[in-house]
């Protein structure tokens, strides 16, 4: 009995449209969250992605994303590996790393994933957004540094 009840759960979470916002939270946790959700057949939409943290020393974060970029192909740089610069396609690269991207499964959560710099309009008026409370920050925001900034000193041009 208890099986039919759990299956039953289970059916009523799946292709659910969840709004998770990134503000304050760490951006690797906020991801594996965000994969998990996604494996289970939800739709995911991370909004204010460009304030999303990454923990540790400000100077060394930027350092070792710039390093990053030198990476390129040894005959001709059109030929990849492409590295994102805009805070979206940082995070959205993320959560791509903490799926298996070549099942069929997998492909098929990757396409049910959106992520937004900011709040589209869309999701303004929203009042179901989650927030994980294990993903956010806990000790003071000097402690971390934004996605957003690390994209504005890797060649973002955004906002």
């Amino acid at each position: 009995m208890d099986k039919s009840n759990k299956n039953s759960n289970s059916v009523s979470n799946i292709n659910k449209q969840i709004i998770v916002d990134a503000s304050n939270c760490i951006a690797g946790r906020i991801c594996s969250n965000v994969s998990k959700l996604l494996i289970q057949g939800n739709r995911v939409a991370i909004i204010n992605s460009e304030r999303a943290m990454l923990s540790g020393n400000r100077y060394k974060t930027i350092e070792d994303y710039k390093k990053h970029l030198e990476v390129g192909s040894v005959t001709n740089p059109i030929h990849g590996p492409y590295h994102p610069r805009r805070p979206d396609r940082i995070l959205t690269k993320m959560v791509r790393g903490m799926i298996s991207r070549r099942k069929p499964s997998g492909i098929l959560a990757f396409k049910h994933l959106r992520v937004y710099i900011g709040i589209p309009t869309e999701f303004q008026s929203s009042k179901e957004i989650k927030i994980f409370d294990n993903a956010k920050i806990t000790k003071s925001e000097s402690y971390y540094i934004t996605i957003g900034d690390v994209a504005k000193q890797i060649g973002w041009k955004g906002e």
